[in-house]
């Protein structure tokens, strides 16, 4: 993802805020996904968990801003998601990016109306491009991260991990808002502040 800022004198320094914009899960999907990652560790893998609370779904990441550009970012998204209604997403399945044989990150896939929540993400992108972010150039791909990999485990034992939990799925949930969060990153690991709250079809 792209991290550059808007333009004009404004991307560096101490006051630049590291921002992206993401889709908050609702309590009941956390639940679940804090239960997935209870039952993963009896797997005895080698993984930096996330934080239930902090797992979130990543539209785009906007990388270091200056606070002045908050306004403008949350005026284009705004725009950019007027004409989107709610959004039916479910968590399921559970795999690694970015293979099999070096995994990074341990994520849980969406699925239900992931073709609209691609639709949302480009139009976000397109508009976000004319305060000068560069468009993603891989196709997004809606996941969410459970935990990033310390070493490198053995494939057997996470093609094993993908196939017990192929049918790993939370109930169905709404997408009616984005946010903009700010990130500080701490030795006890990242805070997440919500910026804004931007409603679709608003």
């Amino acid at each position: 993802m792209s991290e550059k800022a808007p333009s004009g004198g404004k991307n560096s320094g101490p006051a630049n805020i590291r921002t992206f914009i993401a889709v908050k899960l609702p309590d009941h999907v956390i639940r679940r996904l804090s239960e997935s990652q209870q039952d993963l560790k009896k797997h005895d893998l080698r993984i930096r968990w996330t934080r239930p609370e902090n797992i979130h779904l990543t539209l785009k990441f906007l990388g270091d801003i200056h606070p002045d550009d908050v306004g403008p970012v949350c005026q284009v998204i705004e725009a950019s998601v007027k004409e989107f209604g709610s959004i039916a997403l479910c968590v399921r399945g559970v795999g690694v990016f970015p293979g099999i044989r070096r995994p990074r990150v341990l994520w849980t896939g969406i699925s239900g109306q992931t073709d609209v929540l691609e639709k949302l993400h480009k139009a976000i992108d397109v508009g976000l491009s004319d305060l000068g972010f560069a468009k993603d150039e891989r196709r997004f791909t809606g996941h969410l991260t459970l935990g990033r990999f310390k070493g490198h485990p053995d494939s057997d034992i996470l093609i094993n991990i993908m196939k017990t939990y192929v049918d790993m799925a939370s109930d169905e949930f709404l997408v009616d808002a984005v946010h903009v969060y700010q990130s500080d990153l701490k030795p006890s690991g990242p805070v997440y502040t919500n910026l804004s709250s931007i409603r679709l079809g608003q």
